[in-house]
C-alpha cells in the first residue's frame, strides 16, 4: 500500500492541475421530494437555498454554505437535527439519484432516527468519529449518505479532523492511486478504515495546503479517473 509520502506525491501533481476547481450547487426538485416528505411535516424543507432560475420545473439549488446555515439553525432540537438531516439527503442526492427520495422517507419513519441523530452528532462533535460510524443505523441511509450527515454536522472550531464524506467514488479513486483503508487501519472494520481514512485525507492535505474536505470533494469529483494509473487495491 501507498505510504504518506507516496500519496503525497501521487497527489501533488493532481491537486496542482485542478486547484482552480470548486465544487458547484447541487440541484433538487421539490416536486419529486415533497410526497416523500409531506407526512413527516418537513416538506418545508425543500425551501434551503435559492430558486434555480435556469429551471422551468421549480428546481432549487443548495451548496455546502446552505448546510452550514442549517446546522446552526438546527441547534440541540430534535426537530433541527431532522430537518439537516432532510437538508443533507437533498444535497446528497440532486437530481441524480431518483431512489434518494423514496430511502428517505424510509429513514423518516423509522423511530429510531431522533436517537441516532442525536448520538452520532454528539460523537462527531467529541472526535469520535468510530463511534458515530459503528452507531448510525437507520433505515434506507447507508454510508455515502451518514458520512455526509458527519461531514455537516461537524461544526468544531478548525485544528480538529473534522469528519469527511466517504463514498464509492471516493474510494474508487484513492484505490486508483494506490491506497487501501483495510491495509491503513490494519483491520477489515468500517468503523476503524473510516477513521484511518479521514486521518489519511487531512494529513494529505496538511502537506499539500489544501483543504481536506476540497481534497475529498476532488477525489469524488475524479471518480477513479486519476493518471498516471497507479493500480488498485481494493
Amino acid at each position: 500500500m501507498a505510504g504518506h509520502g507516496d500519496m503525497v506525491e501521487r497527489l501533488r501533481p493532481i491537486v496542482a492541475g485542478h486547484r482552480g476547481r470548486r465544487q458547484g450547487l447541487v440541484r433538487f426538485r421539490p416536486s419529486t421530494w415533497r410526497p416523500w416528505l409531506e407526512p413527516y411535516d418537513v416538506a418545508h424543507v425543500l425551501d434551503v437555498g435559492r430558486e434555480d432560475a435556469t429551471s422551468s420545473r421549480g428546481d432549487r439549488l443548495i451548496g455546502r454554505d446552505d448546510l452550514a446555515a442549517a446546522r446552526q439553525a438546527a441547534g440541540d432540537r430534535p426537530e433541527g437535527l431532522r430537518d439537516l438531516f432532510v437538508a443533507v439527503m437533498l444535497w446528497g442526492s440532486g437530481t441524480s439519484n431518483g431512489r434518494a427520495p423514496r430511502y428517505t422517507g424510509a429513514a423518516l419513519g423509522d423511530p429510531r432516527l431522533p436517537g441516532v441523530l442525536d448520538a452520532t452528532r454528539d460523537a462527531v462533535l467529541a472526535g469520535e468519529l468510530g463511534r458515530a460510524y459503528a452507531e448510525f443505523s437507520v433505515r434506507g441511509v447507508g454510508r455515502s449518505f451518514f458520512t455526509k450527515w458527519f461531514a455537516a454536522v461537524d461544526g468544531r472550531e478548525p485544528g480538529h479532523a473534522h469528519a469527511l464524506i466517504l463514498d464509492d467514488r471516493v474510494f474508487r479513486s484513492l484505490n486508483a492511486l494506490g491506497w487501501s483503508s483495510r491495509d491503513a487501519a490494519g483491520t477489515s472494520l468500517r468503523p476503524a478504515r473510516y477513521v484511518a481514512y479521514v486521518t489519511a485525507m487531512h494529513d494529505w492535505a496538511g502537506s499539500l495546503e489544501v483543504a481536506a474536505d476540497w481534497l475529498e470533494w476532488l477525489m469524488f469529483d475524479l471518480n477513479g479517473r486519476v493518471e498516471p494509473p497507479w493500480g488498485t487495491q481494493g
